[in-house]
């Protein structure tokens, strides 16, 4: 979370680059010398780094900024206060504060340190009662203010919408929240898309989604205006069709009926026995199966199968996976085949590469390591 006063002196800096002022540059890092912004340009920020490991400086231009956050309100009702509750110098967050500047409202912000369920439900019975309540949350927050009493459940049941991304949302607690009266909005977009640019699998006010070869394509008045400091030819994400723009996103996805289903990244597909297993679908089968527990599934290195499918469940859980139902329950729902998980190991945390975002990457290496020194379960081939 971000310091109050920084989050503020943020919102003051935000306002007048949407304003035509300078442009508030969030990729600086060290003694590096950024590279200079183009005209229009509000923010610059860094993508996570789930490629590239440091992240690539993106330049936001104010008009992307603003109709991103006014298509939101078109959205979900109207202005209204928000709460941050997610990092500042991410793109979430920045929009929380872009939104409050256009709603005229200042935002309440939640307290930094470890995310505390009960400082959420204090922060949002401080906010106005006359207009609309909103917050943007990780899964992970979601997941832990929902089991953290009915305290704070009746708290989120006065926002009048609580975006959730950054990551999948296990269906269980999609279901369990809205049982609760709580209205969660699933979100889909990138720092590149100005955020979340789609709502519930439908795309906001001007922006396209296509697929092309199974890859997630966008277009509309969101898009970033490209990278900062990168050789020609780099910035090749972005490309023209039919005279539209596009950003070519890293991810998988179907379109049905104008409504986007995305599978996951395309470079997190699983290659076992020569086949390509999404991780996505087994995640959601998983995260209903494990209530209580979150989940991912990584693949792992292997001399017979290339990479096994490991389910790796961690936070409060067994520390001796159930292998045996997670193979049974995967198998009832998705079919027995190369999806099916041939591992398993438990762990108190992993390893992020943002907000809510998992660094699968790092993850695999701890599956691995603890698969090696007999800490989880194999299937045996």
């Amino acid at each position: 979370m971000t310091n109050p006063g920084t989050a503020m002196s943020l919102l003051a800096r935000l306002r007048t680059a949407l304003a035509g002022g300078e442009p508030v540059r969030l990729d600086l890092t060290g003694a590096a010398r950024p590279a200079p912004a183009p005209p229009g340009t509000a923010v610059v920020v860094r993508t996570s780094g789930s490629t590239t490991g440091t992240g690539r400086a993106v330049a936001l231009a104010a008009a992307a900024l603003r109709h991103s956050a006014t298509a939101t309100h078109e959205r979900l009702g109207g202005p209204g206060q928000w709460l941050l509750a997610v990092p500042g110098a991410h793109i979430a967050g920045l929009q929380v504060l872009v939104r409050s500047i256009l709603a005229g409202h200042d935002p309440v912000v939640l307290a930094p340190g470890h995310f505390d369920p009960h400082a959420l439900a204090r922060a949002i019975d401080s906010m106005r009662d006359d207009v609309p309540r909103y917050l943007s949350l990780v899964p992970t927050q979601l997941h832990r203010a929902m089991t953290a009493g009915p305290q704070v459940r009746a708290a989120l049941a006065t926002c009048s919408a609580i975006l959730v991304g950054g990551a999948a949302l296990p269906p269980a607690l999609l279901r369990e929240s809205t049982g609760a009266g709580i209205r969660v909005v699933r979100t889909y977009g990138m720092t590149e898309t100005s955020g979340g640019c789609v709502y519930d699998g439908a795309p906001l006010n001007g922006v396209q989604v296509r697929i092309e070869e199974g890859r997630v394509l966008i277009a509309g008045p969101v898009l970033a205006t490209g990278y900062l400091g990168e050789e020609p030819g780099q910035d090749d994400q972005f490309v023209l069709a039919g005279g539209v723009r596009w950003l070519r996103t890293p991810d998988a996805g179907t379109l049905t009926e104008g409504r986007l289903r995305v599978l996951g990244r395309l470079d997190e597909v699983i290659v076992t026995g020569g086949v390509n297993v999404h991780p996505g679908p087994i995640e959601r089968v998983l995260s209903t199966w494990a209530h209580g527990t979150e989940v991912a599934v990584v693949g792992v290195d292997d001399p017979q199968w290339g990479q096994l499918v490991t389910a790796v469940l961690h936070g409060p859980g067994p520390q001796a996976p159930d292998l045996a139902g997670i193979r049974s329950v995967v198998a009832a729902e998705l079919g027995s085949g190369p999806q099916v998980p041939r591992a398993a190991v438990a762990l108190d945390e992993v390893p992020l590469r943002g907000p809510g975002k998992v660094d699968r990457r790092a993850l695999a290496r701890r599956a691995a390591a603890a698969l090696a020194r007999g800490a989880g379960r194999r299937h045996p081939d």
